[in-house]
Order: structure tokens, then C-alpha cells, then sequence
């Protein structure tokens, strides 16, 4: 099918999801995740080809690579959503106007969502699981690079829930994978809702420059750790190592530390040698050059890096307002925490930082969909509307108003 005919298909099939049953979406999420865990070495058998023909690196190749733990979390995520309330049909407001109307604000869902995406084949999950658990028919377009893997994983759920009974039409994925047919896609105005990218930032930038459709933009993440000048190292560093080395090649992983001037002073040597244990790349500001001289030099283009490795920046700073001004400048507004013992820093860094999601001594590994209790996540919004943060159920619906009268004109 051409890219156009295969995003009507979801849109023909669309109510036999926004009109389904709570009950009907949770079957359908079961024997999706039963499918999953069944049929997991012959999605693993597809998948290993598609990693075999990585060329792009180890990092991307982890990203892309499927095997039965991380097939277990997808079925997982899958399971946690059954356990979720459906939000559609909610009644956000219902009051009576001066003329008798009764008014009732509702969720529903936000229609075809078309998602386009890089490497990772649980997001072709995910994507589906959320798309069930919230009432909208789905367009997947992953990269050429998981094109195998997708499909796999699409074609044992689609089986699943038709044999569970249902309509699994509501479901498609896009076969082309050529940068012309990406396009087309950005421009299904009509027909496709919302366009939600999820990758790199060369990926979220062509579509939020290209796509004619609206787009909720999941942004890159330059993510933050301040050592403000009260820090318990013995938490610290601990939160730091996690923060970069638990997995490098995810959004929510820290690519800049900062740290206090008294911090640098004291502690300098034993926060280099825990991230050199790790096997970390690190470049840093002069301040930082002047205490260990073996420092690589940190350049302005590297405070606003995403690395997606083992590799990070650090920048010596003084005090909480010039951390909170730097992260604000050269950060993504996606994650950042604050190392601290005093209880107005913390406030003050809560407050003052502008990102989606901001933490007081912990991992901003933590920014993830599952870990928030929201089952999967269509992504990490870090704009402003209308969903900010992993993109749970409620951010995958709209609502509109319903208004019942008795007879009532305007006059």
C-alpha cells in the first residue's frame, strides 16, 4: 500500500477502536502481551537481522536490539496499561448555563495518530498499547534500520487481536521507508490527527519544519546534574553514575554535570575517577582544567550536546541562580536534577528550571512512562502544548462539548 492509502485504512478503521469498550481494550491489550511473550523468538529472530545490518554503531545497535528481558518489559508495559482507567468519555466540567443548556466538557480521543520514529521496535509496541488504552487508531513509521523488527512486532499483535475477535485494522505501519515517503506521511493533513516524532534531533526537526500536519514535539535530552555546594556525595555520585551509565543512548540519560565551585574545590578528583571507573569521556570548563589538568577542554558546542554515549561535560558554577541559568540556556527542558541538602535550593531549583520533568536527589533516568506509572509513554514532550513529559493516556486525548438543551433559541 502507498503511504496515503495505508493511513486511510486507519482511518476508515478507526471507530472500531474509539468506540470500543474498556473492557474490549483490555482483552485486546492481553492477548497482545500473551502474543508478545509467545511469539518472542520469532520476533527476536527478525530483529537480529535488522541488528546484523546495523551500521550506524553500538549505541544505535543497542537501541535497536530485541531480546526475551526487554520483550518481557514490552508485554509488561502492555499489562500496566490494563490496569490504567481509560480516560475517554471522562467528564472534565458539566454545570448549567443561565439559559437551561446543560454543558458537559469530555475526553476523547485524538483520532489517527501518526507516529515516526528511529531504531527502538518497542516504541511500534508501546505505540500500540497506548493507542488501544486511548481510543485512536495508529500510523507507525519506523526507520529502515528496525523495518523487520517492526513489522514483526506489528503483525504478532495485529494476529492477537484478531484472534481475540476484534478489529485490529486500526493498526498500520508504514512499509516505505524512503525520506520521500516520510514525507508524504508529515503531510496526510485530514486524514492523520497528530504527528508525534520520536529519535534524534535531525528526526524531530524535519518534522516539526516539514510536517503540515500538528505536531507534538518529543524533544532531545540534554539532561542536567548540579552538585549544588550542600551535596551528599554519598548519594551523589551514586545518582550521577546511574544517571549516565545505566543506559547511554536514551533521552533521559545526563550528558552535562555541574558543579558548585566549593564542590570542584573538595571533590573534584573523586567524581572524575567514578565517572573515568564507568569508562566516561569528560571534557570540561578551565576552572575544572586548572584542579586536574588531564581534563580535555570543554567547548561552548559541547554544553548543548546530546551525546548518547559515555561521554559527558563538566562546568564549574557558582552558586544555584548561575546553575539554574545555565541548564535554562543550553539545556533541551527535558530533565535535570539538583544534588542538594538545603531545602531552598531544592525549591528554588523546582521552581526556576524550565524543563518537563525536574528532580531533587534522584536519576533523571526516572522520566519515563512506565516509571511515572503511565504503562508506556508515546514519548517525552518538552514543549507546552498540550502535553508536557512522557505522554501517557490523557495526553492522547482531546475533549469536546456536549450540550443538551430543551428547546432552547438564541436570541
Amino acid at each position: 500500500m502507498t503511504v496515503k492509502e495505508t493511513c486511510l485504512k486507519a482511518k476508515e478503521n478507526l471507530t472500531a477502536i474509539s468506540l470500543a469498550s474498556e473492557e474490549d481494550m483490555n482483552k485486546m491489550l492481553a492477548a497482545a502481551a500473551a502474543a508478545l511473550r509467545e511469539q518472542a523468538p520469532l520476533i527476536i529472530a527478525e530483529n537480529a537481522k535488522d541488528v546484523q545490518n546495523c551500521t550506524r554503531g553500538a549505541q544505535f545497535a543497542d537501541r535497536l536490539m530485541l531480546d526475551e528481558k526487554r520483550i518481557d518489559g514490552i508485554a509488561e508495559g502492555l499489562e500496566q496499561l490494563i490496569k490504567l482507567h481509560c480516560p475517554v468519555g471522562e467528564v472534565l466540567e458539566e454545570r448549567t448555563l443561565y439559559n437551561g443548556l446543560l454543558l458537559r466538557r469530555v475526553r476523547v480521543p485524538l483520532g489517527v495518530l501518526g507516529i515516526i520514529y528511529e531504531a527502538r521496535p518497542n516504541v511500534t509496541a508501546d505505540a500500540i498499547g497506548l493507542s488501544i488504552k486511548s481510543g485512536n487508531a495508529v500510523v507507525l513509521r519506523g526507520s529502515k534500520d528496525a523495518i523487520l523488527s517492526n513489522r514483526a512486532v506489528t503483525k504478532v499483535i495485529k494476529d492477537a487481536i484478531r484472534a481475540a475477535g476484534y478489529n485490529p485494522e486500526f493498526i498500520q505501519l508504514i512499509e516505505d521507508t524512503t525520506h520521500e515517503g516520510a514525507t508524504q506521511f508529515m503531510r496526510m493533513n485530514g486524514i492523520v490527527d497528530v504527528l508525534i516524532p520520536r529519535g534524534g534531533a535531525g528526526l524531530i526537526r524535519n518534522a516539526v519544519e516539514n510536517a503540515t500536519v500538528p505536531v507534538i514535539e518529543t524533544g532531545t535530552g540534554n539532561c542536567h546534574v548540579y552538585f549544588e555546594k550542600s551535596a551528599d556525595l554519598s548519594k551523589g555520585i551514586p545518582i550521577l553514575i546511574n544517571a549516565k551509565t545505566q543506559r547511554t543512548s536514551v533521552c533521559n540519560a545526563c550528558e552535562s554535570l555541574l558543579l558548585d565551585s566549593e564542590i570542584a574545590e573538595k571533590h573534584l578528583a573523586q567524581i572524575v575517577s567514578a565517572l573515568r571507573d564507568k569508562n566516561v569521556e569528560i571534557v570540561a570548563c578551565e576552572e575544572c582544567r586548572k584542579i586536574l589538568p588531564d581534563l580535555a577542554p570543554a567547548t561552548e558546542e559541547d554544553y548543548y550536546k546530546e551525546y548518547l554515549d559515555l561521554k559527558i561535560s563538566v562546568k564549574v558554577v557558582h552558586g544555584v541562580d548561575e546553575a539554574i541559568a545555565h541548564i535554562n540556556k543550553y539545556g533541551t527542558h527535558h530533565s535535570d536534577s539538583i544534588i542538594t541538602e538545603d531545602k531552598a535550593a531544592a525549591e528554588k531549583f523546582l521552581n526556576e528550571v524550565d524543563s518537563a520533568a525536574v528532580y531533587v536527589n534522584a536519576s533523571t533516568r526516572f522520566t519515563d512512562g512506565f516509571q511515572f506509572g503511565l504503562g508506556a509513554e508515546m514519548g517525552i514532550s518538552t514543549q507546552k502544548l498540550h502535553a508536557r513529559g512522557p505522554m501517557g493516556l490523557k495526553e492522547l486525548t482531546s475533549y469536546k462539548y456536549q450540550v443538551v438543551g430543551n428547546g432552547q433559541i438564541r436570541n
